[in-house]
């Protein structure tokens, strides 16, 4: 499991919520660092991917943990 330096927990928000409040946390983080969003809209997996490459902050990693959708991206 890769480290991260702040957590979002996005749960019962619905699209495009998650990704908005992920913006605003990432805005606030050190270049290099790690955000973990946690999610429960399914349609948050093909949003984060596109997030992703639209700001060029990477996808470490996307998967599912106890029904929610769990997400890693570093600040670039």
């Amino acid at each position: 499991m890769v480290d991260f330096d702040r957590e979002l927990d996005a749960s019962g928000l619905n699209c495009p919520l998650p990704i908005l409040r992920a913006r605003k946390t990432l805005g606030g983080m050190e270049r290099g660092q790690v955000l973990r969003v946690i999610s429960t809209d399914q349609g948050s997996v093909k949003d984060f991917e596109a997030f992703s490459k639209q700001t060029n902050n990477p996808l470490l990693s996307s998967g599912e943990e106890g029904g929610k959708f769990v997400f890693l991206l570093k600040k670039t």
